[in-house]
């Protein structure tokens, strides 16, 4: 059951831990916490400037804004608990709700369907027929990952999360930035296009060093929809006592569409 509220948060959470662009495939081997490497500071002053200041510009005009947003999401698992392939079809109104339902791909079964707004989680287990009333609360304390509704939006939507320029060390390396951030939760290693500060890939590591808490995030396969560029094939990879590698690929993406969120419980569902 960890596993499966790990993956939804993954999908209503995740993708993952940042933001995303770039047409660059990027394959990391997962390195400890001590593994960040700090950029250096011997940059000119001059250049610093400039660098910053084109890094800044382009995060903010690769920010997705949106009203409405929608996906059909296939989810591959690799964890210690046996987790089938799943297929997430995603919902999402800006700021007000998002809804997923978890089908078991090879049955074409639905199994799960969670409906999240900025203070509640419902989650229907349609397998067992069985629905949980939850705060958003419970999501953080069963997957351990310190999250608010805006925080979840801005990972699925892929805008940046953990990351704050203004403070972050940013400096150009042969054709590509790294920007490195520390806030009060993660410190956050960018790596990010030279020409227009589309990510890459993120490196995330818990500031408490008795966590040993770690995510890398990959984004790849990108396509221009609705203006902007969009990772359609992301891979994040989640490691503290155990590993959960996780691969998303999105399909069927549209934004600014009419949706429906509904979502009724059954009156023969157990509270649980």
């Amino acid at each position: 059951m960890r596993s499966t509220l790990i993956v939804i948060s993954t999908i209503v959470f995740i993708s993952s831990m940042v933001s995303c662009r770039s047409t660059k495939v990027i394959n990391r081997t997962l390195a400890t916490k001590d593994s960040i490497t700090i950029p250096d500071r011997s940059i000119s002053v001059k250049d610093s400037v400039l660098v910053n200041d084109n890094v800044k510009t382009g995060l903010r005009n690769n920010y997705i804004d949106f009203k409405t947003f929608s996906a059909k999401i296939k989810v591959d698992v690799e964890a210690r608990d046996n987790v089938p392939e799943l297929t997430a079809n995603l919902r999402m109104i800006k700021d007000s709700v998002i809804w997923v339902s978890l089908q078991a791909t090879f049955l074409n079964i639905e199994a799960y369907r969670v409906r999240i707004t900025k203070d509640s989680v419902i989650l229907l287990n349609k397998l067992d027929k069985e629905v949980q009333y939850r705060s958003l609360d419970y999501l953080q304390e069963v997957t351990q990952i310190p999250f608010d509704f805006q925080t979840i939006q801005d990972m699925l939507i892929g805008n940046p999360v953990f990351f704050a320029d203004s403070t972050a060390v940013i400096r150009k390396k042969d054709d590509q930035v790294l920007a490195y951030y520390v806030g009060n939760l993660f410190k956050n290693l960018l790596t990010l296009t030279n020409n227009n500060a589309q990510l890459i890939h993120s490196k995330l590591d818990d500031v408490d060093v008795y966590r040993n808490r770690t995510a890398s995030v990959s984004y790849n396969d990108y396509e221009n929809i609705n203006g902007k560029p969009f990772s359609t094939r992301r891979q994040i990879i989640i490691t503290e006592k155990s590993k959960i590698d996780i691969k998303l690929n999105y399909k069927q993406v549209e934004f600014n569409k009419e949706l429906s969120v509904a979502f009724s419980v059954p009156k023969n569902y157990k509270k649980k």
